[in-house]
């Protein structure tokens, strides 16, 4: 397979098992974040650090510029500015956070006017993207897809995968819709779960219920795993607030589906719980989200991001 030189820019959660796993697999990284400590680990393992975006793109010493930016959406219009500002004609620029995907049309028209190409990419896979490889859903220009595809087919391995949808924003409005899923599913389990808890048989175990639910039931999945992992670490669910934060896709999704006229009962009720959970609502079932969302994000249980 063909290795490419590609720098990661945003090494936190994702962004430095990106790095990594691209590197394991031969491909030149170069890693870039904000805070220098996060560079650091990556040039002890062998990635090529870049302290300044300046040092980013002179490591590429003239080949083809790809930047991969795993950052926040709050940010990234401002250090994509930034970028434009560095990046040579004929760069790749890959958006791989979970950015707006309304946004999305007006900054690849950014980049394409400097002679560049944007790609939104939604990335899936939380902190086990390393070990089970991540989802990646694409839009923006196919040729550029097309010549990123060897970098994608690493951080597939071994179990993920990667699909181009179209135009710019596509990619995004994928991901953000398959955010909004996660919501309902994941609120779905931890009701569940609470009534299984309070319900007329006191002392049930929970994690062996999720046990033999994840013997193929109908309900067989990888956050029913997740779930039954964390009740059987933590069965009451002790030190952890009930804070439930939410990231910004399902309310996203909930804006788009209330412009086209699309009823989404079951994901709005599931994030305004969220809502609620920051307002001091919390039971059993809110500990829960928090508990699930760290199985598979690293996210604090303190409702923080």
């Amino acid at each position: 397979m063909e290795r490419m030189k590609i720098a990661i820019s945003g090494l936190g959660r994702m962004g430095g098992q990106i790095a990594r796993k691209l590197y394991d697999d031969g491909h030149t990284v170069i890693a870039h974040n904000r805070s220098a400590e996060k560079v650091d680990e990556a040039k002890a393992y062998g990635a090529t650090p870049a302290y300044s975006e300046k040092e980013v793109i002179d490591a590429f010493g003239g080949d083809q510029v790809v930047v991969w930016l795993m950052l926040p959406a709050g940010i990234i219009d401002a250090k994509l500015d930034e970028w434009l500002d560095l990046l040579p004609e004929g760069s790749i620029v890959i958006d791989g956070g979970n950015s707006d995907y309304r946004g999305d049309k007006a900054r690849s028209e950014r980049v394409s006017a400097r002679g560049s190409q944007l790609l939104d990419i939604g990335t899936s896979g939380g902190v086990w993207g390393l070990e089970n490889g991540f989802a990646m859903m694409v839009g923006g220009d196919k040729l550029a897809y097309q010549t990123i595809t060897p970098v994608l087919d690493t951080l597939a391995k071994p179990r993920g995968g990667h699909q181009y949808f179209g135009e710019s924003g596509t990619g995004h409005f994928v991901k953000m819709v398959h955010n909004a899923i996660e919501y309902g599913m994941m609120q779905s389990l931890a009701e569940g779960y609470r009534v299984l808890r309070e319900g007329p048989y006191p002392d049930l175990d929970l994690a062996a219920a999720g046990d033999v639910w994840q013997q193929s039931s109908v309900v067989t999945s990888w956050l029913n795993d997740l779930t039954r992992q964390a009740l059987h670490e933590n069965p009451d669910m002790n030190d952890i607030s009930g804070v439930v934060a939410e990231s910004g896709e399902a309310r996203w999704t909930l804006e788009t589906a209330n412009e086209l006229n699309i009823p989404m009962p079951a994901i709005q009720a599931a994030f305004d719980v969220r809502l609620a959970s920051q307002n001091g609502d919390v039971d059993f079932s809110t500990k829960l989200l928090a508990a699930m969302r760290s199985k598979f994000g690293g996210h604090n249980v303190d409702g923080k991001q």
